[in-house]
């Protein structure tokens, strides 16, 4: 994991390793590591962060947080109901096993992608 800051513009350059973690809290501890390892403050966003990400070994992770691990996923909350939204999960886990939905690895590249100020590097 590694964070350089660059004197351009103040923006970012972050590391994630999907050698690091092999499922979706493993996924967290990293980012968290790597985004808020000098900071003295914390963050649940990615709001914050601009700059660069580059996610290496991201097939690893691709395959981690893949199918498998996302219908495992939906189906733990389904299961453990309150809090969660029991029909949305049904309806994502449906989704999926029909071909038509997202693994988590997407979702999670969607999410990055979605902010404005970072550009995400797949390795």
């Amino acid at each position: 994991m590694e964070l350089n800051t660059s004197n351009k513009n103040n923006k970012k350059t972050a590391v994630i390793n999907g050698s690091h973690f092999s499922d979706l809290s493993g996924f967290y501890e990293e980012i968290y590591q790597v985004l808020m390892k000098n900071e003295d403050w914390k963050v649940g966003t990615l709001d914050g962060f601009e700059g660069e990400i580059i996610w290496k070994d991201s097939q690893k992770s691709k395959e981690d947080l893949g199918l498998e691990t996302t219908k495992v996923f939906y189906e733990n909350k389904i299961k453990q109901g309150k809090p969660f939204n029991i029909n949305l999960a049904q309806e994502k886990l449906d989704d999926l096993i029909a071909g038509n939905g997202q693994t988590l690895f997407e979702i999670l590249i969607e999410i990055i992608e979605s902010h404005k100020n970072i550009t995400l590097v797949l390795n």
